[in-house]
């Protein structure tokens, strides 16, 4: 044995003393791995695992204080919000919330105006006075309308016409995606509102609340259990055939599982430029959007987000790119067809259950894989309450919110 792969077992033998069986191996610690620890360890009292490759749990949610004792978060905001109760109280097991609605301004023609468009946006911009029922009658003068609404382009031009199409959607998604919206599924611009009435909210949601005290403090109470044994700075693969266990869960990349056999997936990333400003405060809301203008898409100021107090502040530039961590996964056609090739493998797997963003290509909000992870527990619940142990590979179940 190698002086490295020593290393590596002494390292193994001190996290796991006893070198016991684990009734899972979780790979990954982010909302969905951990979810799954925690419902696994409480509710069936097993023996858990869980692995991450970065030195911190919490996935790209984690949130620490940079130099300047600022609350940041080093993947760029995140902002919660669900209309799911149940997940709303599941979470709330965890932490204590801070009432937070995000709101968003885009850089257009000089101004600052409300993102997502609505009432303000449109009377700011082109200098009129128009009432809730008058823009209204606005976009329908302006919409191209579409027969079939297949890509990005199609839903914003039946909206609201091609010109505030141009001002604010074309620049930023090619951009982000380095696509123009014409080659991008519906499904991305379909996710942003076109409003009538003043409200500037950027999301609707039920429930839009932070975390009191930050996602890492939330992350450590909901992996706080003894039967809960946490590994970071360590890729799943160096220690998969040195500690035993029964069934692994995975919320990696599913192509990289299959060691990319049908070609590797595309994923947009992102190159994160954090900033202390020695003054309180930077903008005027936690993001201004920059469609049209600069290399970046936004700039993001904690302290909003937060609601921490503190003599300096924080902000974070967003450069997209093509490489660095998988963060979106793009959404075309083709993109589809090849992940349909990687979920066939995952079905056909024994042992292993694919959860999260990454592990099923698919574009979640925080909740949704939230509720990804709470729905694959009840199967994994269900099948060791009907005696079939952990023997049977598994897809997580789909997102429905």
């Amino acid at each position: 044995m190698d002086k490295i792969s020593q290393d590596l077992e002494r390292a193994v033998a001190a996290t796991v003393p006893d070198r016991a069986i684990f009734d899972y191996l979780i790979v990954g610690a982010g909302f969905a791995g951990s979810v799954l620890a925690e419902r696994l360890a409480n509710e069936l009292g097993m023996r858990v695992l869980i692995v991450d490759k970065r030195p911190h749990i919490g996935g790209n949610a984690y949130d620490r204080y940079d130099d300047h004792g600022v609350l940041i978060h080093p993947y760029g905001p995140h902002i919660f919000h669900t209309n799911s109760e149940d997940i709303f109280e599941y979470l709330s097991k965890f932490t204590q919330w801070r009432p937070y609605q995000h709101r968003v301004l885009a850089s257009v023609d000089g101004q600052l105006v409300p993102m997502p468009i609505n009432l303000d946006t449109i009377n700011k911009l082109y200098g009129l006075n128009l009432t809730s029922f008058e823009v209204e009658k606005f976009f329908e003068s302006v919409a191209e309308k579409k027969d079939e609404i297949k890509t990005s382009e199609d839903v914003v031009v039946n909206k609201v016409g091609r010109e505030l199409y141009n001002k604010f959607f074309r620049g930023y998604t090619r951009k982000q995606w380095a696509l123009d919206p014409s080659e991008l599924d519906a499904s991305v611009t379909a996710r942003v509102p076109t409003r009538t009435n003043r409200d500037d909210r950027y999301f609707a949601d039920k429930f839009q609340a932070m975390p009191l005290h930050g996602y890492t403090r939330m992350f450590e109470k909901m992996l706080a259990h003894p039967n809960i044994k946490i590994m970071v700075n360590t890729d799943y693969r160096e220690i998969v055939d040195i500690i035993p266990f029964r069934h692994m869960i995975y919320t990696g990349p599913v192509d990289a599982f299959f060691d990319n056999k049908y070609g590797k997936l595309p994923y947009r990333s992102l190159r994160f430029e954090h900033v202390n400003v020695p003054k309180e405060q930077f903008q005027a809301v936690g993001t201004v959007n920059y469609p049209n203008d600069y290399a970046y898409t936004r700039i993001s100021e904690f302290k909003h987000i937060t609601g921490q107090e503190h003599a300096s502040t924080s902000v974070v530039y967003e450069y997209p790119c093509a490489e660095g961590d998988p963060y979106y996964p793009v959404p075309r056609p083709e993109n589809a067809e090849l992940y349909r090739k990687y979920e066939a493998e995952a079905e056909n797997t024994p042992n292993v259950t694919f959860v999260g963003r990454l592990a099923t290509y698919k574009y979640y909000n925080m909740d949704q894989v939230v509720g990804q992870a709470l729905a694959t527990f009840r199967k994994l619940q269900a099948s060791h309450e009907a005696g079939r142990g952990l023997g049977s590979a598994a897809l997580a179940a789909p997102v429905t919110a």
